[in-house]
């Protein structure tokens, strides 16, 4: 981490803006004193001219010096008295050094933290528009070949080390209940897949929680394809649709009754051993509802196999959803013909609730406020409003915590060199006054196409009030993009990078901005169009180095594939050699 950038005071560089730190600033006094003693009273100061002291906290540090200038004894408590003064001191001033005012904390100030976004792209257009239709586009070597190391899947080879020869006879039935939106579910149920495999249980199709902010009441046959789960997971883990008739009547015909075990969030292989299977092979089944989060990331390789095999192999989605998916990525290669057929994809989360959760500024006006109030009321009761909740947005901002604009990504993208022929895919939900903010992004990227340009409205009538299957056409338009953008975070793009490095030889082909750099670029108005290009260039090559990243011990394998999920090229030969010898 480096300083703050100087770019906001509009001086010219060509050293990438650093990510700002937050540091309580020095506060001077009004007036600074000279060296000298004290004279005339606790009241005058020598030197500078005469200057009453303007609060008791000064007069009662004043008194404290004088008192341990007169009792030497005093001077062994001198440490403490000194950070209990410095306590009450910082206790009259906000963050950042900013006097507090009504008891309210003051917010962050400096280089980030307003919304100039508007202002700089106004200066910074006629240079992008300069640059328009140029011979060489960069869809066609935006990322380095060179950096690719050439993964390859190997699940198999993975999978393949069980431990037994034939399938052993199962310890009972689990049934997980999966919640939360289309990746939540995706979670929930690699997990489960792996659960059943570590405990050897058989795994009942998982039911869907009908939650309360996606509302979508779709069950598992309606986002994936059912048959073929079961199919791909065969020779792994065994996976029936229903629990069997006996055994539901054993329960008095009521999944309720069954037991249902409070497992905590990422527990480890050891606790489902010592915990969980012993109460599956006592009462022949088991219940873990909710089941988000519940393995941890650390299980052995057999294990971590199937978490891949059901996650990059067995999760497909259904017939219908295919069918039209596959609709909208042709759609989209032939509107991209400038490019080879190439496109890029943006999840952009400028919806109404994301903005309002991120408690950020952008227009600042009333009417701005006045939405976002209702919002947060309406979606998180008095959350917002508790007692001690200091908002800050301008230290959201400058924290890179505040959802870029369609207008912000326009000018990213058009900094990095994708100019007006580019083709943009946009997966996003109803974006925060739509017309308003998309209008700058459409004018800066004409051939911009979302689910609702690309498929017809008959096309769309099954899905639509079911967000999950939504997600699911937007994911797959994604997933075949030559460049996928995202802006905020989240479930949908953390699996997206992990399934995008699977298809492209182990590189994400993803741009993840910087978003603490880019606010402060946002924030400068008289930046020069050399510098602000040259910034977003190094942006992108850093994104290009990052695509190839391994896991580590901590971090997720729906995201990082790789070496759990996939082996380098001479591996995989070695892997296939070895197969048809045997064979």
């Amino acid at each position: 981490m480096h300083g703050l950038s100087r770019l906001s005071n509009g001086v010219s560089s060509l050293s990438p803006p650093s990510s700002p730190r937050h540091r309580g600033s020095r506060v001077k006094s009004p007036s600074s004193a000279p060296a000298g003693g004290y004279g005339g009273g606790a009241g005058s100061l020598r030197g500078g001219g005469r200057a009453e002291l303007k609060n008791a906290v000064e007069r009662f540090g004043c008194l404290l010096i004088s008192a341990m200038y007169r009792r030497r004894g005093v001077l062994m408590f001198a440490p403490l008295l000194y950070i209990s003064g410095i306590l009450m001191y910082m206790g009259t001033m906000g963050f950042n050094g900013v006097e507090k005012s009504s008891g309210a904390v003051a917010d962050a100030v400096g280089p980030g933290s307003v919304y100039r976004s508007p202002q700089v792209f106004e200066k910074l257009w006629p240079f992008m528009e300069a640059e328009s239709n140029r011979s060489s586009n960069m869809l066609l070597n935006v990322w380095n070949p060179k950096l690719r190391q050439g993964w390859k899947p190997c699940i198999k080879q993975t999978v393949s080390q069980s431990g037994f020869s034939e399938f052993p006879k199962s310890n009972g039935f689990l049934i997980i209940e999966a919640n939360g939106g289309l990746n939540q579910q995706r979670l929930s149920i690699c997990d489960a897949v792996a659960v059943a495999g570590l405990l050897n249980a058989t795994l009942v199709i998982p039911i869907f929680h009908l939650n309360s902010v996606w509302r979508d009441s779709s069950k598992f046959g309606d986002i994936f394809d059912e048959e073929f789960f079961i199919y791909a997971l065969r020779n792994h883990v065994n996976v029936i649709r229903e629990l069997p008739e006996d055994v539901l009547q054993q329960f008095d015909n009521n999944i309720s009754n069954i037991v249902n075990l409070r497992v905590k969030a990422w527990s480890s292989p050891k606790y489902y051993l010592d915990k969980v299977l012993p109460k599956l092979v006592e009462l022949k089944a088991v219940r873990i509802a909710p089941f988000s989060n519940r393995l941890a990331h650390a299980v052995p390789p057999y294990i971590q196999g199937l978490r891949c095999l059901c996650n990059f192999e067995a999760l497909r989605f259904s017939g219908p959803i295919r069918m039209l998916a596959a609709k909208m990525v042709d759609r989209m290669v032939k509107t991209s013909s400038k490019s080879g057929g190439r496109y890029v994809s943006i999840h952009l989360r400028f919806e109404e609730d994301m903005v309002a959760f991120s408690c950020c500024k952008y227009d600042g006006g009333e009417e701005e406020k006045h939405d976002m109030d209702i919002v947060r009321e309406r979606s998180w009761r008095g959350k917002f409003r508790r007692r001690g909740r200091v908002i800050r947005p301008g230290a959201n901002r400058v924290d890179g915590k505040c959802p870029l604009t369609p207008l912000e990504v326009g000018m990213m993208l058009r900094g990095m060199g994708f100019d007006n022929t580019t083709s943009l895919y946009v997966a996003a939900g109803k974006i925060y006054k739509v017309d308003k903010h998309m209008a700058p992004l459409k004018q800066m990227f004409p051939g911009l196409e979302t689910k609702d340009t690309l498929a017809s409205p008959e096309e769309l009538a099954p899905f639509v009030g079911h967000s999950s299957r939504l997600a699911a056409l937007d994911y797959t338009v994604c997933l075949h993009s030559e460049v996928f953008v995202t802006t905020q975070g989240g479930n949908f793009p953390h699996f997206l990078v992990g399934h995008r490095r699977y298809f492209y030889e182990g590189h994400a082909k993803t741009i993840k901005p910087d978003k603490r750099k880019l606010v402060q670029l946002f924030d400068s108005p008289n930046i020069r169009w050399q510098d602000f290009r040259h910034q977003l260039h190094d942006m992108l090559r850093h994104n290009d180095l990052k695509g190839n990243e391994l896991r580590k011990p901590s971090s997720s394998l729906y995201m990082h594939p790789m070496p759990d999920c996939m082996c380098r090229k001479s591996e995989a030969r070695a892997e296939y050699s070895n197969t048809t010898r045997s064979a």
